[in-house]
């Protein structure tokens, strides 16, 4: 899938129609917002999320993102009416045509530099349950409730990526569960499985994802975007292989000037400022 030509660079500069994007210094946030629904995804929308998280890779301002829903929950998933009644009139063709589209949103986060948060709270199912497993890092609020639920409509739980991405994050036998049975799992237990960092009250959600995200964004970038890619790479790669490929990767994070920068700023006792050169 190609950048949209609507994606205009910088991010600063776009404005969205099927989104809220707001960029904020080296955050971008990114708000679902169709809240009197649980902000469902549509077929345009997980156009333009894609095409915006192709974007991202050439934009060098914009080093976190942040993923939101509005009106209290992060997303309900596919819009029942305007994608899954769409479908069940389609051929084998036009279907997985679809089915490569959405996976497309997936792959463009993964291939995103920026680490991306997801500030989830309320109803996280589906679709969505997906865009937050893609992200980097999920924070909960204590109410948040996340559901693979394709199996609930007749479908298998290998969607956009699930049964590769899941068990990496929780383990082979919960991903199981929660994706033969589509189940709902809360907040407490996605923070004891490792799907969420930590649960946040549901008033500071929003602002604590923004300050890590902000915490990150004010790191080193070039080094960060690397352990983003070797955190990729490295699933497909035996510890041999891994190990070789991050000597490589850290000899060339050593090039970096921010890498002189930081040692500068140890020898004379003060924090570095990072640059991203």
């Amino acid at each position: 899938m190609q950048v949209a030509n609507s994606v205009t660079l910088p991010l600063a500069t776009y404005q969205p129609r099927h989104f809220l994007l707001t960029v904020d210094g080296p955050v971008a946030t990114v708000t679902l917002n169709r809240p009197e629904k649980k902000n469902p995804l549509t077929f345009e929308s997980y156009r333009e999320l894609a095409d915006f998280f192709h974007a991202c890779a050439k934009d060098e301002d914009v080093k976190t993102i942040v993923m939101a829903g509005a009106g209290g929950n992060f997303s309900s998933g596919g819009d029942v009416f305007e994608i899954i009644g769409p479908l069940v009139e389609m051929d084998t063709k036009r279907l997985t045509a679809f089915t490569r589209m959405t996976g497309e949103l997936v792959k463009a986060m993964r291939a995103a530099p920026q680490p991306i948060i997801a500030a989830v709270e309320g109803i996280c199912a589906g679709a969505g349950a997906i865009v937050a497993m893609a992200s980097d890092i999920r924070l909960a609020a204590p109410g948040a409730k996340v559901a693979f639920l394709f199996n609930k409509v007749g479908l298998a739980g290998c969607d956009m990526g699930a049964c590769a991405i899941l068990p990496r994050i929780i383990g082979q036998g919960r991903a199981s569960e929660l994706l033969y049975t589509g189940r709902f799992m809360s907040a407490e237990e996605g923070e004891r499985w490792g799907f969420f960092s930590r649960i946040v009250d549901t008033g500071e959600l929003l602002g604590e994802s923004y300050n890590l995200a902000r915490m990150i964004g004010t790191g080193p970038t070039y080094a960060n975007t690397m352990t983003k890619r070797m955190l990729a790479m490295e699933w497909a790669m035996s510890v041999e292989e891994a190990i070789e490929a991050e000597a490589v990767a850290q000899a060339l994070c050593m090039t970096t000037e921010d890498f002189a920068r930081a040692y500068r700023a140890f020898a004379a006792k003060e924090k570095p400022v990072f640059k991203g050169d």
